[in-house]
């Protein structure tokens, strides 16, 4: 059914990771996950996953550090991955931090505000991977 990618889900919350994987994986995709920014950063050496869904408020390393981070020129090869932000924070306030913060807008390719319907994500998901041929 689904497009086979590989989605990274990276969030704090064990039952939400396990929650999104669930949905996730019904739809057909591979889905590794993190605990928070750091070991995000860390595996995706090793993952290159075709998708990321990221979570902001996290311990050790935010989601707000990851979008930066992935950002930097030493990261290049990362710099096209698709980022999904999935958080309960509105999306203006995340704006406006992400703003204050670097000097940028959150460049990110979709911004759901939790909850979310398994359908909805699902169909998010699924127009960011048409977008970029993983469908």
């Amino acid at each position: 059914m689904g497009s086979g990618a590989k989605i990274m889900v990276v969030d704090d919350d064990p039952d939400m990771r396990e929650t999104l994987q669930i949905i996730l994986e019904a739809a057909g995709h591979t889905v590794v996950t993190a605990a928070d920014g750091e070991e995000c950063l860390a595996r995706l050496k090793t993952e290159c996953p075709d998708l990321l869904i990221l979570d902001l408020l996290m311990p050790k390393m935010d989601g707000f550090a990851v979008c930066k981070e992935l950002k930097d020129p030493r990261r290049a090869k990362y710099a096209k991955m698709p980022i999904i932000i999935l958080t309960s924070v509105r999306e203006d306030a995340s704006q406006r931090r992400y703003e204050l913060e670097t000097g940028v807008r959150l460049d990110v390719d979709d911004y759901v505000e939790k909850p979310i319907e398994s359908k909805v994500l699902q169909e998010r998901v699924a127009k960011i991977l048409n977008k970029i041929g993983k469908a």
